[in-house]
């Protein structure tokens, strides 16, 4: 049976929270222990407090626009169109890597670095009428690799392709090849900004199935969203009056923050398979219900395995449990992107601290 919302008049978010509030109450694997909430939460809005973390963090990072304008938020469009799968099995010296103004970048930034890059030489991979139709051999151009000799190519490039093609033609066919045209038709609401995104491009679409009933989980759209918010600061095209409701991105880096805190706990079964995971890479079908039992290859789960959408139905919980608790005990009001974020970049700074925690890995156009 194919997941479906079309009939909901649900907003999206709230389907999302719903839906992780669901998987947790009957999840056999995955948990979200009230005292790791508690614990998590003092931590959190303690380190927030102290390091004066805001929305303007967004901004800092040499990579993202700065300056919040229509170019900006076409930019956004682009790199969250294809904000996803990251992860590599690769040594160091073998990952993909961008170097730009003399810094190397691996994971998520290889992709702000490649498309800055293509920008500056004249490819401009913010333009829909550009990589709507964009070729193999440019595609391979953009995302090369600093060393294509000795280290691996940016993972998934065919689904990359198609993405891009994807939403590049409904953005010319439909809003004048401008992402900005679509956003400001959403007049302020990021609610209708997410269902809109969502209805308008299928490779948005991160719906699964989770004991028989379907679930959602939309982590591009919604964080593609707060981008936007987070770029202009909460003003102009940036602003939404409802964007409290949007919920904790899934992906697979904030879990690990999240077990970190004390505020996720795997079962032993499930915390033994994901330590192999350094087997050999996956790519699962993102549209099929797959079974629950445990998948053969050690360390990797198939997009819409029962174990996957456990751990990122009880982190966007376990987000939401925070913010909760940190509204309840001291009537400061934190959103759940500015938790994401924090933890999001809690994760790459203290990467060693966490080295032992391990990470559920999964090729996925969601994430």
């Amino acid at each position: 049976m194919p997941v479906s919302f079309e009939t909901t008049t649900t907003e999206p978010s709230v389907r999302v929270l719903e839906s992780a509030q669901y998987i947790s109450e009957h999840s056999n694997d995955v948990f979200v222990p009230k005292e790791g909430v508690v614990q998590a939460a003092q931590q959190i809005l303690e380190r927030m407090k102290s390091s004066g973390y805001s929305t303007a963090e967004w901004k800092k990072h040499p990579l993202n626009p700065s300056i919040a304008d229509q170019s900006a938020i076409e930019w956004i469009f682009v790199v969250d169109s294809l904000n996803f799968s990251f992860w590599t099995s690769q040594p160091h010296k073998h990952q993909y890597a961008v170097s730009l103004d003399g810094t190397t970048y691996r994971g998520y930034w290889t992709l702000c670095a490649a498309i800055n890059r293509a920008i500056r030489s004249g490819v401009d991979m913010a333009d829909a009428r550009v990589y709507g139709n964009i070729s193999e051999e440019l595609m391979q151009m953009v995302f090369r690799t600093d060393d294509p000799q000795s280290q691996e190519q940016m993972p998934m490039m065919e689904h990359r392709i198609r993405v891009l093609h994807e939403v590049g033609r409904v953005l010319v066919d439909k809003y004048n090849g401008r992402f900005s045209n679509l956003v400001r038709g959403c007049e302020g609401s990021a609610q209708k900004l997410i269902e809109t995104v969502v209805k308008e491009f299928p490779c948005f679409r991160d719906e699964h199935r989770f004991d028989g009933r379907p679930v959602c989980l939309y982590k591009r759209a919604q964080i593609l969203v707060a981008d936007i918010w987070a770029c202009f600061e909460g003003r102009g095209l940036g602003r939404f009056d409802d964007i409290d409701k949007v919920t904790m991105f899934a992906d697979y880096r904030v879990p690990q923050a999240l077990y970190h805190f004390g505020a996720l706990r795997y079962s032993s079964r499930l915390l033994e398979f994901l330590r192999h995971s350094e087997a050999a890479v996956v790519v699962a079908a993102d549209e099929q219900e797959v079974a629950d039992d445990v998948p053969v290859v050690p360390g990797l789960l198939p997009s819409g395995h029962r174990w996957e959408v456990e751990i990122r139905g009880n982190s966007i919980w376990a987000v939401e449990c925070i913010r909760q608790h940190i509204l309840k005990t001291t009537g400061v009001l934190v959103s759940a992107i500015l938790i994401d974020f924090y933890m999001w970049d809690y994760s790459k700074l203290h990467a060693d601290a966490m080295k032992n925690i391990p990470i559920h890995l999964t090729r996925s156009i969601f994430y």
